[in-house]
């Protein structure tokens, strides 16, 4: 079995039967607290926090204020390839 972790650094795959459908990525507001940019990738919580820790979550991580830290749906569509129509 594949580690995650390798997968989400090279950019994750919708439909790989972990993570989020296409729909639900496309339909999250503009930004997202980390654990869900995490669930797009098809990360769990401990390896998302893992991966943020060591520099190595595919997105940049925002931090506002001590302990808000969040993913812009912008970046997040742009790691997964994904755009809305139109």
């Amino acid at each position: 079995m594949r580690d995650r972790r390798d997968s989400a650094k090279g950019g994750a795959v919708l439909g790989d039967g972990a993570g989020m459908t296409r729909a639900e990525v496309l339909s999250l507001p503009v930004a997202i607290d980390v654990l869900t940019a995490g669930r797009a990738f098809g990360l769990g919580r401990n390896t998302t926090y893992e991966l943020i820790n060591a520099g190595e979550f595919p997105v940049k991580v925002h931090q506002y204020g001590k302990g808000n830290r969040r993913v812009l749906t912008s970046e997040l569509w742009d790691a997964l390839g994904v755009r809305p129509a139109g």
